[in-house]
């Protein structure tokens, strides 16, 4: 059993990672998936949420890179595999989609973001 869905879908102090500009930038995620959950059928708002996740995907693994990042490979993979899935994802976003971006983001930050607190 993965973590708790927070409702409303909003980030909150438990997905603290202690980077200013990820956990900036988790927010702008959870207020994609958010918005999308909110107009299912809007492409305007999957493709927000697509190009947000891109974007931090990208600065978050740079910042991994830089460091030397033991767990890198495995963790782009996963981002990666999020984002093939998100793009084949079709409008309106079902019920069991919506849960499962929710779901991935909320598990990928504490299983897997938070592996690297304190070492980028």
């Amino acid at each position: 059993m993965g973590e708790k869905i927070p409702e409303p879908f909003r980030w909150d102090e438990s997905f603290r990672t202690f980077y200013q500009n990820i956990d900036d930038e988790h927010k702008t995620l959870f207020d994609g998936i958010f918005d999308l959950c909110r107009e299912p059928g809007s492409q305007a708002a999957k493709d927000t949420l697509y190009k947000r996740c891109v974007d931090h995907f990208t600065n978050e693994e740079g910042m991994m890179q830089k460091a030397n990042y033991a767990n890198y490979p495995p963790h782009k993979a996963a981002h990666e595999k999020f984002l093939s899935d998100l793009k084949g994802v079709a409008l309106p976003v079902s019920a069991d989609q919506q849960h499962w971006a929710k779901d991935w983001l909320v598990n990928h930050i504490k299983g897997t973001d938070f592996k690297y607190k304190g070492q980028l």
